[in-house]
């Protein structure tokens, strides 16, 4: 860095090094992806000089005057193209003014330059506070900016100048109080020749200021106050702010009242139900952090849209970073709606971007703790009001039983599941109230509630008074088996071929089973289905059900159930279709199964085959899956029944 005094000794000519330049293009053009945030940067340092004035005020009784009152003008001057950011905070003397706004003139500058580059291309670097760059975002819209300073405590107040073009001045200046006055001279707006600009948003527009305050600047804790010199006042007319500072999250619980509570939560979703439930916490330790969190009465229309607005907004020191920020809440409770404010978050060279780091980490586990915690509590001393919740977001919930390994329990203790006897229970009743000897948590999933539970499959379950878990939802398919058990008991689905059902004699009648054991109706059976081709040919063997009481029919599987839920997702994503082994179970006791036994010698090979071909369709539409001829299977059923 060089400098030279001209016009005297009044004012110090800097002159940037050579990169300089590339630095401020490179913040014009790559760092920053919207040029509101300048608005930001500058009113949030503005506060942040009004802190530290409140501070030092603590410790030098001199100061403590001048930290009451604090707060912070924005002038816009469309006559003079300029936009002005007043506070009377701390304010700067000569060399802290050349140190802080001559950041770029230090060395490390190339080294500035690389990280730069790299978090505008990777969004890797964790640059805010390490070279104090929000100020330079000015120069996205200004062509000049000037900046008058005077130190709390000082007599002198000092002039910075610069066009961004590799040099600066420092100058004596006048200034009224300590304080800060950053005055940008705007760019003109580029013309397309047909009197169209650019596309970019007039900054000279005094609402155009105050939608961009309200936006990331409306809970600041000092007064804003937006002074439009082109508009006309009316006479006596008090100036108000523009921010409402009622950064609720950051007051005792106490303090607010629930209609306070109610609008910020229309303010952050612009929902106008009431929310079902507040959540209200304050994380102190290694990471402190502020959350005002909701659960809405209704979901958002894109729940289920991978690229809908999830996640929850981002404030840091009550200053707006981002919206829907994914990285504060895991994806399985994208319905909670809200705002986290943290001190000392992470973010990338343009703060627009928030870096996984430790604390990030940290809060979002906070974060989901404590929604858990609270559903929990829920749960346990308002089952009314929890039931609502998990009719709502009950299937969303559940996918974090595959995602989160960490919180799987807690999610599973949270769990309602309808069950064949049509009471709704949570696992832990389930198990608790389990039968003597039974080995596990039986389960039916693949279908409709109403489809599941007219399964055949559950006819001797609900003889011996054994209740199954039904579950419909197509997450039930991943979860089940990502989680395996619970609190000891395996999860058994009763769709596989070898499923000890407890309790109770046996439910068939001995003598039919007798009968249709010593007529080998099973065998015939089988040979008969092997000829029938099409998805028949997955039916490996033909066997008298035990499960069975009212229906002649049923499928089971040879190993890992395959449901109609999975059959239909690889079928949508164009994939061939996992094994699907299956054994066809046929009731003795049915009076169809023993007529066909009866009658299968008489009626031969193919009236035999037109038989199996009625018990596998009949097997699928129990199960809740078309024939797969749907016209053959009408021609087979119209030749029987004209027989029959």
């Amino acid at each position: 860095m060089q400098h030279e005094e001209t016009t005297g000794e009044s004012i110090e000519k800097f002159e940037f090094q050579s990169e300089a330049k590339q630095v401020l293009e490179l913040m014009i053009h790559s760092v920053y992806s919207n040029p509101d945030i300048f608005l930001r940067e500058l009113i949030s340092n503005a506060s942040d000089a009004l802190d530290k004035l409140r501070i030092e005020g603590l410790r030098d009784d001199g100061l403590s005057g001048l930290a009451k009152d604090g707060r912070i003008t924005v002038t816009v001057d469309r006559e003079s193209r300029t936009i002005t950011v007043r506070d009377n905070g701390i304010g700067m003397s000569r060399d802290e003014l050349v140190s802080y706004l001559g950041t770029i003139a230090k060395s490390g500058t190339k080294e500035f330059i690389r990280a730069v580059q790299e978090a505008a291309t990777s969004g890797n670097a964790d640059l805010i506070g390490q070279f104090g760059i929000g100020f330079y975002s000015s120069f996205i819209v200004a062509d000049r900016v000037t900046v008058l300073t005077k130190r709390a405590g000082g007599d002198e107040a000092w002039m910075w100048d610069s066009s961004g073009d590799g040099t600066y001045t420092v100058s004596p200046c006048e200034r009224d109080g300590c304080g800060t006055d950053v005055v940008l001279h705007v760019k003109e707006r580029a013309d397309d020749g047909d009197g169209e600009t650019d596309g970019t948003k007039d900054y000279l527009s005094g609402w155009t200021v105050r939608e961009i305050i309200k936006r990331y600047s409306d809970f600041v804790s000092y007064p804003i106050y937006v002074d439009d010199t082109g508009k006309e006042k009316k006479e006596g007319a008090k100036p108000e702010p523009v921010n409402s500072m009622k950064a609720l999250w950051v007051r005792q619980e106490s303090e607010v009242t629930e209609d306070e509570y109610r609008d910020f939560y229309r303010h952050v979703t612009h929902d106008w139900d009431d929310p079902m439930e507040r959540i209200v916490y304050r994380a102190e330790g290694t990471t402190e952090f502020h959350a005002l969190l909701y659960i809405p009465s209704r979901p958002p229309l894109d729940l289920f849209y991978r690229e809908g607005r999830h996640g929850i907004q981002l404030y840091i020191r009550r200053v707006f970073i981002m919206n829907d920020c994914r990285d504060l809440i895991p994806e399985y409770l994208r319905f909670v709606k809200g705002v986290v404010d943290s001190e000392d978050l992470s973010l990338n060279v343009s703060r627009e971007l928030l870096q996984q780091d430790r604390r990030t980490a940290m809060i979002k586990s906070g974060v989901t703790r404590k929604v858990l915690d609270v559903l929990r509590r829920m749960k346990d001393d308002r089952p009314d009001d929890f039931k609502k919740f998990w009719a709502l977001f009950g299937v969303v919930l559940k996918e974090g039983i595959v995602s989160d390994q960490k919180n799987r329990e807690p999610l599973m203790k949270l769990c309602l599941f309808e069950a064949s006897d049509g009471q709704s229970v949570s696992l832990d009743e389930y198990v608790s109230s389990m039968k003597p000897g039974q080995k596990g948590i039986f389960y039916l999933s693949g279908g409709t509630l109403e489809t599941l539970s007219a399964s055949p499959k559950l006819e001797a379950f609900r003889k011996r008074g054994v209740p199954v878990l039904l579950l419909c939802d197509p997450v039930d398919e991943l979860w089940v088996p990502a989680a395996g058990s619970f609190a000891g008991s395996d999860f058994v689905s009763i769709s596989s071929e070898d499923v000890e059902i407890p309790g109770g004699d046996d439910i068939q009648d001995d003598e039919s089973a007798k009968e249709a054991h010593e007529s080998g109706i099973a065998a015939k059976l089988k040979e008969a289905v092997s000829n029938l081709g099409g998805s028949a040919a997955n039916i490996e063997d033909v066997r008298l059900s035990s499960r069975l009481v009212d229906s002649p029919a049923t499928f089971v599987q040879k190993g890992e159930p395959v449901s109609l839920h999975m059959k239909l997702l690889f079928k949508s994503m164009g994939q061939e279709l996992p094994s699907d082994k299956r054994v066809l179970e046929i009731n003795p006791s049915h009076p169809l199964v023993r007529k066909i036994a009866q009658k299968a010698d008489e009626i031969g090979s193919d009236g035999l085959k037109e038989w199996a071909a009625l018990l596998v369709g009949l097997a699928s539409v129990a199960d809740g899956e078309p024939v797969e001829d749907s016209k053959e299977f009408t021609k087979t059923l119209s030749s029987l029944l004209e027989r029959a």
